[in-house]
């Protein structure tokens, strides 16, 4: 291979060696084989010409001959016709010349020495490495790089895009290959750039230190960062201290990262720009959290709101504000009260310096509302409040924030019906009130609703004397019962068993529902217990005194069967009446047990007027009818048995003689009383 002009070597103490193309006039266009060895000679050579340098290039390795004087006309050159030759240099050559050299005036010793001095004039390149380069020259688009190396690199100026490159300016390439199939040196910036920046990120992984990224696109769960040409990761949660919605305002921008974790085997990484801001804090926090006290007055901006309270912002420490803490009064929710991003101030309720929390209050800046409550406020007067929480006992309403009262589920209503609270209450109605007794010591306040109305029991015998006939509301259902509003306050329960005279209910639900209007009549009144017995059937009259002679024992009905379970049936005797048959005696006649709404005679077999209670039973009418038509049978063959035998005796006391046709009657007779007699057996 021919050598750079500036890259000539030297021997003889420095002496400049004249290159081979300019060895002699004659061999101009001529070299010498780079097959044939240098330290070869030609059996024809007679005349040794002058000492030349000949650089030979072989698998990598550059070897200095020194070959000795050759004699002019010892040198064979084949001439070749150029007459017609075009192009460059390369093709005017006359690559058929043949030289043959002397046997070598230098030693083994200087040879390596020489070859010694070279190599050391070169810098050591290794694949795999990554090499500083001087730009020597900027070409059409090319970067010529110095390596200080037998030849120069050439990358494109496409590959410096991210800086503006001049000539003497000094950049890293990574050494792909020493020599390709030309035997050109193979260099890489972009690769140069991204083991160095992985080198940066496994700096920043191991020691915490600080690297520069540009955020460029959004994706999934967070942005991706190009640190120094290496894409990585950079998670929502890890952008900033507080939560971030609008990701597309970094994408774009410049910012310090620290990588919280890698992955060698595909060269990716996570980075935080979190960590750094909690670490400028935590210097911040500590010096804020030495100088708390409790009762201490502090601003802080409102960072997020839960469903318990509210975090703040104290200037590099975080506070909770727990719910209660916000108002004196209830909310429902910190967002009742607070926006995200607001300033307030808060007092310092607790601190824990180990565990770096702070609880603060709000509510506390002001006074209680009991230590201000309007001295107007005292039993007996009337208050209005809203309701703020309801209980199985009752419900609280709030006369001003802080300051709440109960009303006891005993004192809605003057009835002495049971009431249910969170029917009757709804919370953030307003509601009117007695104060029934008030503690300011111990910040306690109860409350009437039906004190504000005069007692109707005060006047229960003039309306509501017993035997009197009333129109009611349905208020409730119990298993036993109903209870009926008869006027504001005033109200009575009809027992299950005084709903109706004829029909049997498991639950009042099968009569009435609440809400519905009824007909009442008042049969007790407990004045003292405030307790009213109503009926709905005394309305009408007894019918089971007139029932008897309907339904007597024994008595067959047509019955329509309404219900049934494992014990028995409940049937719709006429009249309305309900009537109940066990489970055995309802069996038909092919053994199957009635159906509901299947119609069928049944046999009335006991008749309670006391009880008012009617048993019936299909399976003895069945038994009945069968008796009644075998007793009918049997005395339909009694009669015609009497018939035939008095025929008979009517024969045999003839004297008349008998004659054959006689006999044979007879005969006939007989065998059909006898066949009678079998079946009356």
């Amino acid at each position: 291979m021919m050598m750079d002009d500036d890259k000539d070597p030297t021997v003889d103490g420095g002496t400049e060696e004249t290159p081979v193309t300019n060895a002699a006039p004659e061999a101009s266009e001529e070299t010498v084989e780079a097959s044939a060895p240098t330290e070869q000679v030609a059996e024809d050579e007679e005349e040794a010409q002058p000492a030349v340098k000949v650089i030979r290039k072989e698998a990598s390795r550059v070897e200095v001959v020194l070959a000795e004087e050759v004699k002019e006309e010892g040198v064979e050159i084949e001439e070749e016709d150029l007459s017609g030759a075009t192009g460059s240099a390369h093709d005017d050559f006359n690559w058929n010349m043949r030289a043959r050299s002397a046997a070598s005036r230098y030693s083994a010793d200087e040879r390596t020495s020489l070859e010694q001095e070279y190599e050391a004039s070169m810098t050591n390149i290794a694949e795999a490495e990554i090499m500083s380069a001087k730009v020597s020259s900027i070409i059409d688009g090319d970067v010529i790089l110095d390596l200080n190396y037998k030849s120069d690199g050439l990358l494109p100026l496409s590959e410096f895009r991210d800086q503006d490159l001049k000539v003497g300016d000094t950049v890293e390439v990574y050494v792909e290959q020493q020599e390709d199939e030309r035997g050109q040196l193979v260099l890489s910036r972009r690769k140069a750039k991204l083991l160095r920046a992985w080198d940066r990120i496994r700096d920043s992984y191991a020691n915490g230190t600080v690297i520069n990224g540009r955020v460029i696109s959004k994706t999934k769960g967070g942005l991706i960062a190009d640190c120094g040409g290496l894409e990585t990761f950079l998670p929502g949660s890890q952008i900033d201290i507080k939560p971030i919605v609008d990701y597309d305002a970094y994408v774009g921008k410049t910012m310090e990262f620290k990588v919280v974790k890698i992955n060698e085997t595909i060269k990716n990484a996570v980075v935080s720009h979190k960590a750094l801001i909690e670490s400028d804090l935590a210097e911040q926090r500590e010096a804020i959290i030495a100088s708390l006290e409790r009762g201490q007055v502090l601003e802080g901006i409102v960072k997020n709101i839960t469903d318990f309270g509210a975090f703040l912002d104290l200037g590099g420490v975080d506070g909770l504000l727990y719910i209660t803490d916000i108002s004196w009064g209830r909310i429902n929710h910190p967002s009742d009260v607070l926006d995200l991003n607001q300033k307030v101030n808060v007092a310092v309720l607790d601190f824990d310096e180990n565990k770096k929390r702070i609880s603060l209050g709000l509510k506390q800046l002001l006074p209680h509302p009991w230590e201000v409550l309007d001295e107007t406020i005292t039993e007996g007067s009337t208050v209005e409040g809203k309701v703020v929480n309801i209980e199985d006992y009752g419900a609280f309403l709030e006369i001003q924030p802080g300051v709440e009262g109960l009303v006891h589920v005993s004192e809605v209503s003057w009835s002495n019906q049971p009431i249910n609270a969170r029917e009757y209450f709804t919370v953030g109605e307003m509601k009117k009130a007695r104060v029934v007794t008030i503690d300011r010591d111990d910040r306690k306040m109860s409350l009437s609703i039906k004190q504000l109305a005069s007692d109707p029991w005060e006047r229960i015998n003039s309306g509501f004397g017993v035997g009197s006939n009333h129109t009611g509301k349905v208020k409730n259902l119990t298993p036993y019962g109903v209870f009926v509003e008869l006027d504001e306050g005033i109200g009575g329960m009809i027992h299950i068993s005084d709903l109706s005279w004829t029909k049997r209910f498991s639950h009042p639900s099968e009569f009435t529902k609440v809400g519905e209007k009824i007909d009442v009549v008042v049969l007790e009144v407990d004045e003292e217990n405030r307790k009213m017995s109503l009926g709905h059937k005394q309305l009408e009259e007894n019918p089971w005194e007139s029932f008897e002679s309907v339904f007597p024992e024994g008595s067959y009905h047509e019955a329509t069967v309404l219900r049934k379970d494992d014990r028995g049936a409940i049937v719709q005797m006429p009249y309305g009446l309900e009537a109940y048959g066990p489970i055995k005696l309802m069996r038909k006649e092919d053994g199957s047990i009635a159906e509901v709404d299947e119609t069928l005679t049944v046999k009335v077999i006991e008749f309670d007027r006391e009880s008012k209670r009617l048993t019936v039973s299909h399976s003895r009418y069945v038994n009945d009818i069968r008796r009644e038509a075998k007793d009918q049978v049997s005395k339909e063959r009694q009669e015609e048995r009497e018939t035939i035998r008095k025929a008979i005796q009517k024969t045999s006391a003839s004297n008349e003689p008998s004659t054959l046709g006689d006999l044979s009657a007879f005969g006939l007779l007989r065998e059909q009383l006898s066949n009678n007699d079998e079946d009356g057996e």
